[in-house]
């Protein structure tokens, strides 16, 4: 233990956004705790990167890594920063805190996906003065905070909620629709959408190509150029939902646990598994249309394509032609994912840490059919 005047707060983040944000933020903490926290108090924070352990139960063991690190490196206070969705039962936490172990974990998911680092180094702060108000004697709930920060907190999507009478940790959850609607945005911008298309070359091979079909199809024309742009734009929706659901069923990416209590917490995933492919699948569209209108500009003349079409023609009937090709080569794009390996499609669409959480099931699924089998 270190001196009263210095506190040590080691932050441990696992690789991936929680490194990133980190990284970006690290240096500023010290005059940010001595800002907000404790001003009498010399704060020194040490930064690591390393993944952290999950124990069988696919649990963050506070505790243990608590006790190793701060005996081991003569740290404080440790706060564990991972890029898995949290709960406490049912709910989705924010950050559980151990004020007992002088640690405290923060899951980035629950702060969506938007100002991460901002939401970051706010909940840092939360957290440490929670971690540190026996120590120091300040209040741990509301501390140095202006009228604008505890105006911000109460309208947060998250409330203060116990760990039980068996535990020493403090949940913070989120609660209502906006909670939940900042838990996915957060997953999905961890498992990265726009990884996707490199990913998917079988995919992406067959949809250029039958774009690129379309493109010099004079049959296209006549098509592109009788359907109205709801009916095009309705067309898109349908192609890019059907590549979806495709891949989310071909690849069994869809979790189905036999448990009601593992249904409701794998919900969340397959929405976010679902979303990221919808995105991917989006960035994969407009990429695939962008090349598309270029081929055409370049490959129609203008003069046939009017004769072709019976009348004088312009960007729009290049637009129209171009919609039409697109969406029928997402459709050709979502036969040509059958040629990816299954792993592959999983690398794409999940983060690193979800995959094991992914395996961990599988292998959990597999164990006891064996067992019912025998």
């Amino acid at each position: 233990m270190n001196g009263p005047d210095e506190v040590v707060v080691g932050v441990v983040a696992d690789e991936g956004l929680p490194e990133q944000v980190m990284a970006r933020i690290a240096d500023d903490l010290p005059g940010v705790f001595a800002a907000r926290v404790s001003g009498a108090t010399r704060w020194r924070v040490e930064h690591r990167v390393e993944q952290l352990p999950l124990d069988q139960d696919g649990d963050i063991p506070m505790r243990t890594l608590s006790q190793r690190h701060r005996r081991d490196r003569d740290w404080d206070l440790l706060v564990l920063v991972t890029d898995l969705p949290r709960r406490a039962g049912t709910k989705p936490i924010v950050a559980g805190i151990d004020i007992e172990h002088g640690v405290a974990m923060i899951s980035l998911p629950a702060l969506g996906a938007v100002l991460v680092r901002h939401r970051a180094r706010a909940l840092l702060i939360r957290v440490v003065r929670q971690l540190v108000s026996p120590r120091l004697g300040i209040d741990g709930d509301h501390g140095r905070r202006g009228a604008l920060a505890r105006l911000r907190e109460m309208l947060a999507p998250t409330q203060r909620m116990s760990g039980g009478h068996r535990s020493a940790v403090t949940h913070l959850a989120l609660v209502g629709l906006r909670g939940q609607l900042r838990l996915l945005a957060g997953m999905v911008r961890d498992n990265r959408p726009w990884r996707l298309v490199p990913h998917l070359a079988g995919a992406t091979a067959a949809a250029a190509g039958t774009a690129a079909y379309g493109v010099i199809t004079s049959s296209f024309w006549r098509l592109a150029d009788a359907l109205a742009p709801l009916r095009l734009a309705a067309i898109t929706v349908v192609t890019v939902l059907i590549m979806t659901v495709w891949l989310m069923m071909y690849n069994h990416l869809w979790d189905r646990p036999s448990e009601a209590a593992e249904r409701r917490k794998a919900l969340m995933y397959n929405i976010s598994t679902a979303t990221t492919l919808a995105l991917g699948v989006a960035c994969m569209y407009a990429i695939l249309f962008v090349l598309a209108l270029i081929a055409a500009v370049v490959l129609i003349d203008s003069g046939y394509f009017a004769q072709t079409l019976g009348h004088p023609v312009g960007l729009g009937s290049y637009l129209n032609l171009v919609w039409l090709c697109s969406s029928v080569g997402i459709v050709a794009g979502a036969l040509g994912s059958s040629l990816e390996d299954e792993e592959t499609v999983r690398k794409a669409t999940y983060s690193r840490r979800e995959r094991e959480r992914q395996e961990r099931n599988r292998r959990r699924r597999e164990d006891r059919t064996s067992a019912d089998r025998q």
